[in-house]
């Protein structure tokens, strides 16, 4: 695993603590969504994950 692999995995566990806390089964019903700081941090490890920290296109 990579770091840029550890980082996104502990992102996710904090993004799905945070739903689990508000009973929510995902971001979309959350009423903070444009607003949330914890989302967009998960959504940028999750982009430079797939990346691996490169700029431009990456490979799914």
């Amino acid at each position: 695993m990579n770091n840029y692999e550890e980082i996104q995995q502990e992102m996710l566990k904090k993004v799905q603590t945070c739903q689990k806390d508000h009973d929510l089964k995902t971001c979309f019903d959350c009423d903070k969504l444009l607003d949330c700081k914890l989302r967009d941090e998960y959504v940028k490890a999750t982009y430079e994950y797939l990346s691996e920290g490169k700029q431009g296109d990456f490979d799914f």
